[in-house]
């Protein structure tokens, strides 16, 4: 691949990711000096020559997520006034996603004020991992490239003989279809829970919708913030009769007690990706039953494609199945 005119450039949120990334495409980071006042005004200045270049920012923006946002406003700003040539903002983790409706009177769109802002900074394009709603897609006026973890949980599975008896499982209806896709491609059946949420970072399980008796339980998720509901979820479908549950959720966000609570669980395993920072001593204390899982490969094999305008759906799972 020609890669000469490519430029990539990592923020502060996730550089491990980022040069994970650069090595795929056998690239260096850009040199870029990102600096705080006293007050904590972000100050950015860009060390190499991207003039004429097809420059990809990675940067993910999870917690502090105004900070990692603000950040990447800055840098597309200072590109834009460097002449470069099309910015692509790589967005692992696509913050604010959960704030894409009006839910209730006088609450805000996040997700399309994030949107708004990003395409004024400059972004002339999009690249993000399993959106929390596929709508937000929408809320853009420039292109959007929407990856999928799925492809990466299958790889865990395809060393298992016989998957007959799996069933997937939906933690909540807003995930039946990301749960459906995965379901088609090990030939499982899903069932689906169903969950009342009384208010924000608390939900309660209520119904199970299917059978797990005697099952092997793969459960998707998108992204796990404080897991009260998934380990909730978990003990529910152990109670009724499962015999191992397994959890692959994109987004490892692992707010507040959620390692102890992931730790204490009846989880066989959870899988999550790198498009979010771990703490280290978060994975620690949920010991041998965690597991993350890389996404430089996929986003490194996106970013040449976009730069040689070649098809990113080729990288989705389609029709072949793990056996």
């Amino acid at each position: 691949m020609a890669v000469s005119n490519i430029k990539l450039i990592s923020g502060r949120a996730n550089p491990i990711l980022a040069e994970k990334i650069a090595s795929y495409i056998g690239l260096h980071l850009v040199n870029v000096l990102i600096t705080e006042f006293a007050d904590s005004e972000i100050f950015v200045k860009i060390d190499e020559d991207i003039r004429g270049k097809d420059v990809f920012v990675i940067q993910p923006t999870c917690n502090p997520g105004y900070k990692n946002l603000m950040e990447l406003l800055i840098i597309v700003d200072a590109l834009r006034r460097a002449s470069a040539d099309r910015i692509t903002a790589v967005i692992p983790y696509f913050g604010y996603a959960r704030q894409d409706r009006k839910a209730e009177p006088r609450v805000p769109i996040t997700s399309k004020l994030v949107a708004n802002l990003l395409t004024v900074a400059g972004v002339d394009r999009i690249l993000s991992l399993d959106l929390h709603a596929a709508q937000i897609q929408g809320f853009f006026d420039i292109p959007v490239d929407h990856l999928y973890a799925t492809p990466i949980f299958l790889e865990t599975l395809k060393d298992k003989k016989d998957l007959s008896n799996y069933i997937v499982v939906s933690p909540d209806t807003g995930g039946v279809e990301r749960s459906r896709f995965f379901a088609r491609q090990i030939n499982a059946n899903i069932a689906i829970l169903d969950k009342r949420r009384e208010k924000k970072n608390e939900a309660e399980v209520v119904n199970l919708v299917g059978n797990v008796d005697g099952k092997n339980v793969i459960m998707i998720d998108d992204m796990i913030d404080t897991a009260g509901t998934i380990t909730q979820a978990a003990k529910i479908l152990k109670e009724n009769g499962a015999l191992t549950v397994d959890v692959y959720s994109t987004h490892g966000v692992l707010s507040g007690p959620a390692a102890e609570r992931i730790q204490a669980s009846v989880i066989d395993n959870l899988y999550v990706t790198d498009s979010v920072p771990i703490d280290e001593k978060k994975k620690e204390i949920m010991g041998k039953k965690f597991h993350v899982l890389s996404v430089c490969d996929l986003f490194g094999q996106a970013i040449e494609r976009i730069h040689l305008n070649l098809s990113v759906s080729s990288l989705f799972v389609s029709e072949s199945k793990v056996k």
